[in-house]
């Protein structure tokens, strides 16, 4: 379960990688990267941020970048969060698929649908 201090370390954490990297990736040109959460362990040394990135076609060369540059990614935030934070966490970055997940289960949901139009007929409503 994560503690109070955890939750609101993740909410600022998001808050600047998502600025930061706003910034960072207006230079290049096509390419969005967006923080969708962030988790911090008990001990606030290991953050772990998840990431939606598109073009989802370059989501894996970018993500490597992303993690290659992890350590200048820490000093440029711990120069915005030094008055927040007595230590910067450690920052790995990883693809975050939940929305990816979510299309899927939905296209399945289409194609039972579908298949099924009357499914929602049987199941028993107004019957006694």
């Amino acid at each position: 379960m994560e503690s109070t201090r955890q939750a609101k370390i993740a909410r600022l954490l998001q808050k600047e990688l998502s600025e930061l990297f706003r910034r960072q990736t207006a230079a290049m040109g096509g390419v969005l990267v967006s923080v969708s959460a962030v988790r911090v362990s008990p001990d606030l040394s290991v953050a772990r941020g998840y990431l939606s990135i598109f073009p989802s076609e370059r989501a894996q060369e970018i993500l490597k970048n992303i993690n290659g540059n992890a350590k200048t990614i820490r000093y440029e935030l711990g120069k915005i969060v030094r008055f927040q934070l007595r230590r910067i966490p450690e920052l790995s970055f990883f693809i975050d698929d939940s929305l990816d997940y979510i299309e899927h289960i939905d296209n399945i949901l289409k194609q039972d649908k579908a298949l099924h139009p009357d499914s929602g007929a049987e199941s028993g409503e107004g019957e006694e």
